[in-house]
C-alpha cells in the first residue's frame, strides 16, 4: 500500500511499529480494524470466536460471500484487501479474563469491541489496572442521535458512545450508529498513539 502522504514520516512510523489488540470482529471491532487500517496501523490481533451470519451483514465489514466463515479469518481477508503488507493476526477464540491478558500481551492498545455486557466488563477488569490503554464503547443502538456520541477520557480507559442506549426492543445494532461508534473508537486509537487531544 502507498504511504498515506497526509502524515508525516515519523506519525508512519508510529502507526506502523504499532500492534492494536481487538476483542471482537462484529459491527464495531470490523469497523474499527478496517479504520485503523485505512490509517496506516500495520499489525492488528482481532480475537472472536464466532462465524459471518446473513443478520450481521447490516452493520458488519463482511460481505455476503463470507457468510459461514469464520469471522476473524473472513475480516483478515477483507483487511488484507486494503494493505496486502498489513499483519493481522486472527485468533479464533472466546476470551475470558486470563486469555485477553495473555492474547493482547503485546498490544500496545486494546479495543473493546463486544455486545455482551458481562464481556465488556471482563474486558474492562481485565485491564483496568494493568496500565494498558483501553478503548471501548457503550450506547450505540437505534437511530439519529448523533450528537449524543461522544468521547469520555478516565485514565487509561476511553469510552465512545451515548452511554445508555443498549440493543433492545426499541433500539436494534445499525449499521449508521454502530459505524459511528466504530469510527470514533479508531479515531480514539489513532490520536492516543499520536499524541494528540481524542
Amino acid at each position: 500500500m502507498s504511504a498515506n502522504t497526509y502524515l508525516t514520516p515519523e506519525e508512519r512510523a508510529v502507526l506502523e511499529s504499532t500492534r492494536v489488540g481487538i476483542a471482537g470482529a462484529g459491527g464495531l471491532g470490523s469497523n474499527c480494524a478496517m479504520h485503523l487500517v485505512r490509517a496506516g496501523v500495520k499489525h492488528i490481533t482481532v480475537v472472536d470466536f464466532d462465524v459471518v451470519n446473513e443478520s450481521n451483514l447490516n452493520r458488519q465489514f463482511f460481505f455476503r460471500d463470507q457468510i459461514g466463515q469464520k469471522k476473524v479469518e473472513a475480516l483478515k481477508e477483507n483487511l488484507l484487501r486494503i494493505d496486502p503488507d498489513a499483519d493481522i493476526r486472527a485468533v479464533d477464540m472466546r476470551l475470558d479474563a486470563s486469555s485477553a491478558r495473555e492474547v493482547f500481551a503485546d498490544c500496545d492498545i486494546v479495543v473493546e469491541a463486544f455486545d455482551v455486557v458481562d464481556a465488556k466488563v471482563m474486558i474492562v477488569s481485565s485491564f483496568v489496572s494493568s496500565g494498558k490503554k483501553l478503548v471501548t464503547a457503550s450506547g450505540l443502538a437505534g437511530w439519529g442521535r448523533s450528537n449524543e456520541m461522544r468521547v469520555r477520557k478516565m485514565g487509561n480507559i476511553v469510552v465512545v458512545g451515548d452511554g445508555e442506549t443498549a440493543v433492545g426492543e426499541n433500539a436494534a445494532p445499525a449499521s449508521p450508529r454502530v459505524g459511528i461508534a466504530a469510527a470514533m473508537q479508531a479515531n480514539a486509537v489513532v490520536a492516543m498513539l499520536l499524541g494528540v487531544e481524542i
